[in-house]
């Protein structure tokens, strides 16, 4: 991985205590002040001289209580709270530091991404404890990223996070997007709302699931994206959460100031710590333009580069399976009706099948057979193994052991059929959230991947954690996501992990986890429909920190048809799903509709089978974060891009250019629309499919219905006789 590198470095040491400091980003948008205001550490941010974050507190607060002496050169014996690193402080130290490189992610939106900050990192001391800690800010021209590290030393070696207290100081009742904060999901629906209405819609956007545990009547996740009332879009998240609980925030809704809110442990504890150590980054991104927010690649520059020596067997994959029909209803995971099932006790060889399992050898070939038809990768494949019965919601520990198939399902003869056809089959673990258990069996469950022709996973945590009183997004369980990924990598194995923990961009680390959920994803719109704005909000969200498996592609709307008892409605249109192949970006992409559903509308399938999953450019071309943004990608290692545009419920004519085409070429565009008659409620699935000539000159105007959008194929004509027939835009 060829990098271009330019460091130049300046120390600066002081001996007695500074006032302030202050750096601007390279581009000169940003300016970041940093003081010590009666012994506690606060900074602000500015973008091209607007506030974004007005003067904010930083710090934490460790368990300990109990008074401790400290011997204090020159000053004898002192007693001292040992308990707060939120002042006290005064600043001993500074370091600033520009940095510029270039890198190339094993995959990703774009080929090559920016690493260009300027850097400054403050060496706070507390007299009265003689600890010290240090905060480390990185500028960059689309936001901010810091840090606190933690360097060995006499006074401050194992220590207990109480709580950190990083606030974010808005300037105003800006408006946001917004889940309730909750220790053990993602699941909700956003909610769009100015700050000082989240408490009194708080109650409302709780929404049940199969494990929650909100913190506050004000308290948020994160990713949140605000937009100011100046007009500045600020993105609050975090980078590189590793060894450490993560982030939620806690509003105080009457001076709009957030502030940080770790994820406990079963004892209530927020993190257990040795120095040297870090924490996580915290992270804001600004613009003035939503689609800055969109393209900021901040995240990723604040993780290291792959910890891997040899990344060729990590591919993004476009994949179908065994699953929404079991998530419709249609199917069932389980093999049998029984109540009760225990490993090692149960006779599913004897035991009576239910007839609705889906995941039955015959069944599984048809889905090979149609994934090698039309050109995808792989078939995921739920249910396959024994225990499914009595699972869900049990809080039981040995539920599975990831090995062992249902009698219907022949893994040797499944292995052999799918690699005569050219497919791979992704492996699916569900975890029941029994933690331990997975750990029981996880070298185990990877080698009877590879014996059996499985590079991919699907790992589920669905349920209550066990150990019983553990959260989804504690230190502890954040330490076994990154465990399964590490260990999968001994194996070659690619990692796609549901309910787990909000991603942080640790994808370019460990760039074999090439998916997650931790969302609402198209699951939901089987359990009640998603609203139509969902899509239109969780890029600026959701997929700020990685790729998000969505699993789009959903053409039959009316559910009922798949299952009678279902009555949910697919809150889409068709052109829309199609859209979505290319703003929802994952290099992990599922046509998540069942063939016989796809073999009804060939035409429109076509786009699926053609756009890509991993790109060498990507760029926006509008937006506005729970209205509509529109996306055009080019295809990795080729000169032909996709377009794909989404809008809310109150539909919209999209108005684009094609200027970034190269000059003096023409392209085929495909365009799959929304008819004019077309509404995600009541007509989705009327849609158009024309063909046109486009160049870097072309423009267009194009409807998009009430819950639709669109998306385009562009293809670089090589021939004139390409061209025949066809009219230019």
């Amino acid at each position: 991985m060829r990098k271009l590198l330019f460091v130049v470095i300046w120390f600066v040491t002081f001996v007695t205590a500074i006032e302030a400091q202050s750096i601007k980003s390279p581009n000169g948008n940003l300016q970041l002040d940093f003081a010590i205001k009666n012994g506690m550490p606060v900074y602000s941010l500015q973008y091209k001289n607007k506030i974004a974050l007005k003067e904010s507190k930083l710090g934490l607060q460790l368990k300990e209580d109990k008074k401790i002496s400290f011997e204090n050169a020159g000053e004898g014996t002192q007693n001292v709270n040992t308990n707060d690193l939120t002042g006290g402080f005064a600043i001993t130290k500074t370091e600033t530091k520009q940095f510029d490189e270039t890198w190339q992610p094993v995959w990703g939106e774009v080929k090559n991404i920016r690493n260009n900050y300027n850097e400054l990192a403050v060496t706070l001391t507390q007299a009265a404890t003689e600890r010290y800690i240090v905060v480390r800010f990185r500028l960059f021209n689309d936001g901010l990223g810091f840090r606190y590290e933690f360097p060995l030393q006499k006074n401050l070696n194992y220590f207990v996070i109480k709580e950190e207290k990083t606030q974010f100081a808005l300037s105003g009742d800006a408006k946001s997007f917004w889940l309730p904060g909750d220790f053990d999901t993602q699941e909700y629906s956003t909610v769009t709302s100015n700050l000082s209405e989240v408490r009194g819609k708080m109650k409302e956007a709780v929404t049940g699931n199969a494990s929650q545990t909100t913190f506050s009547p004000t308290g948020l996740q994160t990713p949140l994206m605000l937009k100011s009332k100046d007009g500045l879009y600020i993105n609050i998240h975090e980078a590189a959460l590793i060894d450490y609980a993560a982030l939620s925030l806690n509003l105080d809704d009457k001076n709009f100031v957030l502030e940080s809110f770790l994820t406990p442990d079963a004892r209530g504890d927020k993190g257990y710590m040795q120095t040297p150590c870090l924490s996580p980054w915290r992270t804001i991104v600004v613009s003035d333009k939503a689609g800055d927010i969109l393209e900021s690649k901040l995240i990723l520059n604040l993780n290291d580069p792959t910890k891997y020596a040899s990344t060729d067997w990590i591919k993004p994959v476009k994949y179908v399976g065994v699953w929404w029909e079991m998530i419709t209803g249609k199917s069932t995971w389980s093999y049998t009706d029984l109540e009760s099932v225990k490993l090692g006790v149960t006779d599913f060889a004897n035991a009576k099948p239910n007839r609705k399992h889906g995941a039955n050898t015959q069944h599984v070939k048809e889905y090979i057979d149609f994934a090698a038809k039309h050109g995808f990768d792989a078939v995921l494949v739920e249910g396959w193994n024994v225990g499914w019965e009595d699972w869900f919601g049990k809080t039981k520990d040995f539920v599975f052991d990831f090995v062992t198939p249902y009698p219907d399902f022949d893994v040797q003869e499944l292995h052999r059929y799918a690699a005569s056809k050219g497919i791979k089959i992704i492996m699916h673990h569900e975890t029941s959230s029994s933690v331990r258990n997975y750990e029981r069996f996880m070298d185990t469950a990877y080698k009877f991947m590879v014996a059996n022709g499985y590079n991919a996973v699907k790992s589920g945590y669905v349920g209550d954690i066990i150990p019983r009183g553990e959260h989804h997004y504690g230190q502890w369980i954040n330490n076994h996501y990154l465990y399964a990924i590490t260990q999968a990598a001994k194996y070659k194995i690619m990692v796609n992990a549901h309910e787990a923990v909000h991603p942080t961009g640790l994808c370019r680390t460990y760039p074999n986890l090439i998916g997650n959920e931790s969302a609402r994803g198209t699951e939901y719109e089987s359990f009640g429909g998603n609203n139509p704005d969902h899509t239109t909000i969780l890029p600026f969200t959701r997929l700020m920190g990685g790729p998000m498996d969505y699993t789009p592609g959903i053409f039959e709307m009316d559910l009922s048809k798949l299952s009678p008892s279902n009555h949910s409605h697919v809150n889409s249109t068709l052109a829309r799903q199609l859209a979505l192949y290319v703003t929802m970006y994952s290099p992990l992409q599922m046509a998540a509709d069942l063939p016989e559903n796809y073999n009804r509308f060939l035409d429109a399938f076509q786009f699926i089978k053609d756009v890509a999953v991993d790109w060498d450019d990507s760029k926006v071309l509008e937006a506005e974060p729970g209205d509509y943004l529109t996306f055009t990608r080019k295809a990795k290692g080729s000169n032909n891009w996709f377009i794909g545009s989404t809008c809310d419920e109150n539909g919209r004519t999209s108005n684009i250019s094609f200027d970034y085409l190269d000059a003096e070429k023409k392209y085929i565009a495909t365009i799959y629309a929304d008819a004019k008659n077309a509404h995600y409620k009541t007509n989705p699935q009327a849609y158009t499919i024309r063909k046109v000539i486009v160049t870097n000159k072309s423009k267009l105007s194009q409807y998009c219905a009430p819950g639709g959008g669109y998306a385009i194929s562009v293809i670089e004509a090589t021939d004139a006789q390409q061209l025949k027939g066809l009219k230019s835009l």
